[in-house]
Protein backbone atom coordinates (compact mmCIF):
# COMPACT_ATOMS: atom_id res chain seq x y z
CA UNK A 1 0.00 0.00 0.00
CA UNK A 2 1.32 3.66 -0.49
CA UNK A 3 0.97 6.51 1.16
CA UNK A 4 -0.19 9.75 -0.75
CA UNK A 5 0.20 13.10 0.60
CA UNK A 6 -0.32 16.96 -1.00
CA UNK A 7 1.25 19.98 0.19
CA UNK A 8 0.38 24.02 -0.14
CA UNK A 9 2.16 26.58 -0.65
CA UNK A 10 2.03 30.29 -1.65
CA UNK A 11 4.72 33.06 -2.04
CA UNK A 12 4.36 36.34 -2.84
CA UNK A 13 7.52 39.03 -3.72
CA UNK A 14 7.03 42.82 -4.27
CA UNK A 15 8.58 43.96 -7.88
CA UNK A 16 10.82 46.50 -8.35
CA UNK A 17 12.49 48.23 -11.03
CA UNK A 18 15.84 47.25 -12.38
CA UNK A 19 15.86 43.50 -10.54
CA UNK A 20 15.90 39.93 -12.43
CA UNK A 21 12.96 38.73 -13.11
CA UNK A 22 13.29 34.90 -12.56
CA UNK A 23 10.60 32.36 -12.30
CA UNK A 24 10.69 28.34 -12.19
CA UNK A 25 14.35 29.17 -12.67
CA UNK A 26 13.79 31.01 -16.38
CA UNK A 27 14.82 34.52 -16.83
CA UNK A 28 12.03 36.60 -18.32
CA UNK A 29 12.55 40.10 -19.88
CA UNK A 30 10.90 42.66 -17.27
CA UNK A 31 11.80 46.15 -16.71
CA UNK A 32 10.70 44.61 -13.37
CA UNK A 33 11.87 41.80 -10.88
CA UNK A 34 11.43 40.14 -7.82
CA UNK A 35 12.58 41.11 -4.42
CA UNK A 36 13.79 38.62 -2.26
CA UNK A 37 16.88 37.81 0.13
CA UNK A 38 16.92 34.48 -2.98
CA UNK A 39 16.60 35.47 -5.74
CA UNK A 40 12.57 35.89 -5.58
CA UNK A 41 11.34 33.13 -7.70
CA UNK A 42 8.03 32.73 -6.44
CA UNK A 43 7.04 29.84 -8.31
CA UNK A 44 9.89 27.93 -6.66
CA UNK A 45 9.29 28.69 -3.37
CA UNK A 46 5.81 28.38 -3.04
CA UNK A 47 6.32 24.83 -4.80
CA UNK A 48 9.69 24.35 -1.87
CA UNK A 49 6.68 24.80 0.55
CA UNK A 50 4.54 22.24 -1.04
CA UNK A 51 7.29 19.76 -0.63
CA UNK A 52 7.71 20.80 2.92
CA UNK A 53 4.66 20.56 4.21
CA UNK A 54 3.55 17.84 2.43
CA UNK A 55 6.26 15.82 4.32
CA UNK A 56 5.81 17.91 7.31
CA UNK A 57 8.74 19.04 7.58
CA UNK A 58 7.68 22.89 8.22
CA UNK A 59 8.25 25.55 5.66
CA UNK A 60 10.95 27.33 3.93
CA UNK A 61 11.64 30.11 6.01
CA UNK A 62 12.59 27.11 8.89
CA UNK A 63 15.84 26.03 6.62
CA UNK A 64 16.26 29.16 4.78
CA UNK A 65 15.61 31.83 6.96
CA UNK A 66 15.66 35.64 5.60
CA UNK A 67 18.61 37.14 7.76
CA UNK A 68 20.89 34.04 6.65
CA UNK A 69 23.99 35.66 4.56
CA UNK A 70 24.78 32.26 3.17
CA UNK A 71 21.38 32.36 1.15
CA UNK A 72 21.59 35.99 0.12
CA UNK A 73 21.15 36.08 -3.82
CA UNK A 74 21.10 31.65 -3.97
CA UNK A 75 19.33 30.29 -7.08
CA UNK A 76 16.04 29.12 -5.80
CA UNK A 77 16.71 26.05 -7.45
CA UNK A 78 19.60 25.57 -5.58
CA UNK A 79 16.78 26.12 -2.41
CA UNK A 80 14.63 23.86 -4.32
CA UNK A 81 17.22 21.17 -4.74
CA UNK A 82 18.26 21.15 -0.96
CA UNK A 83 14.63 21.12 0.28
CA UNK A 84 13.84 18.01 -2.20
CA UNK A 85 16.67 16.28 -0.39
CA UNK A 86 14.82 16.49 2.99
CA UNK A 87 11.88 15.70 1.74
CA UNK A 88 13.49 12.34 0.02
CA UNK A 89 15.42 11.81 3.01
CA UNK A 90 11.94 11.28 4.63
CA UNK A 91 11.08 8.39 1.96
CA UNK A 92 8.72 10.07 -0.12
CA UNK A 93 8.93 10.59 -3.52
CA UNK A 94 7.70 13.85 -6.10
CA UNK A 95 4.59 12.30 -7.91
CA UNK A 96 3.11 15.34 -9.41
CA UNK A 97 3.26 19.52 -9.06
CA UNK A 98 0.59 21.64 -9.92
CA UNK A 99 0.99 25.42 -9.31
CA UNK A 100 -0.62 29.12 -10.70
CA UNK A 101 1.35 32.41 -10.89
CA UNK A 102 -0.04 35.68 -10.66
CA UNK A 103 0.74 38.25 -11.95
CA UNK A 104 -0.78 41.52 -14.14
CA UNK A 105 2.64 41.37 -16.27
CA UNK A 106 4.57 40.49 -18.05
CA UNK A 107 2.43 38.37 -19.88
CA UNK A 108 4.23 34.73 -18.89
CA UNK A 109 2.85 32.05 -21.38
CA UNK A 110 5.47 31.96 -23.98
CA UNK A 111 7.69 30.92 -20.62
CA UNK A 112 5.78 28.09 -19.55
CA UNK A 113 7.24 25.99 -21.41
CA UNK A 114 10.98 26.82 -19.81
CA UNK A 115 9.72 27.26 -16.54
CA UNK A 116 7.88 23.41 -16.90
CA UNK A 117 11.37 21.92 -18.27
CA UNK A 118 13.57 23.78 -15.16
CA UNK A 119 11.14 22.37 -12.60
CA UNK A 120 10.54 18.66 -13.55
CA UNK A 121 14.41 18.42 -14.27
CA UNK A 122 15.29 19.66 -10.45
CA UNK A 123 12.74 16.91 -9.38
CA UNK A 124 13.41 14.44 -11.54
CA UNK A 125 9.65 14.41 -13.41
CA UNK A 126 8.75 14.64 -16.37
CA UNK A 127 6.82 17.59 -18.18
CA UNK A 128 3.24 15.66 -17.93
CA UNK A 129 4.05 15.81 -13.93
CA UNK A 130 4.14 19.32 -13.99
CA UNK A 131 1.64 21.58 -14.29
CA UNK A 132 2.09 25.94 -14.66
CA UNK A 133 -0.53 28.13 -15.35
CA UNK A 134 -0.47 32.20 -15.31
CA UNK A 135 -3.18 34.58 -14.85
CA UNK A 136 -3.93 37.66 -13.98
CA UNK A 137 -5.38 39.99 -11.21
CA UNK A 138 -7.60 42.20 -13.77
CA UNK A 139 -5.94 45.16 -12.63
CA UNK A 140 -7.41 44.51 -8.76
CA UNK A 141 -5.29 44.89 -5.75
CA UNK A 142 -1.42 45.19 -5.78
CA UNK A 143 -0.81 42.69 -7.96
CA UNK A 144 -3.43 44.41 -10.20
CA UNK A 145 -1.42 47.76 -10.23
CA UNK A 146 1.58 45.57 -10.66
CA UNK A 147 2.97 46.10 -7.32
CA UNK A 148 4.10 42.06 -6.93
CA UNK A 149 3.88 39.09 -8.03
CA UNK A 150 2.47 35.64 -6.36
CA UNK A 151 2.23 31.73 -6.56
CA UNK A 152 0.49 29.28 -5.62
CA UNK A 153 1.23 25.42 -5.84
CA UNK A 154 0.10 21.85 -4.42
CA UNK A 155 2.29 18.90 -4.85
CA UNK A 156 1.89 15.32 -4.51
CA UNK A 157 4.08 13.19 -2.70
CA UNK A 158 4.34 9.24 -2.17
CA UNK A 159 5.89 6.82 0.47
CA UNK A 160 5.54 3.40 -0.78
CA UNK A 161 4.84 1.21 2.60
Amino acid sequence: MNTIRTGIGIDIHRLQKGETLILGGAEIPSQYGLLGHSDGDVLIHAIIDAFLGAANLGDIGRYFPSNNPEYKGISSGKLLEISLDKVVAEGWKPVFVDATIVAEKPLLAEFIPQMTFNIAHAINLTRRDISIKATTADGLGYIGRGEGISCQAIVTIQKPE
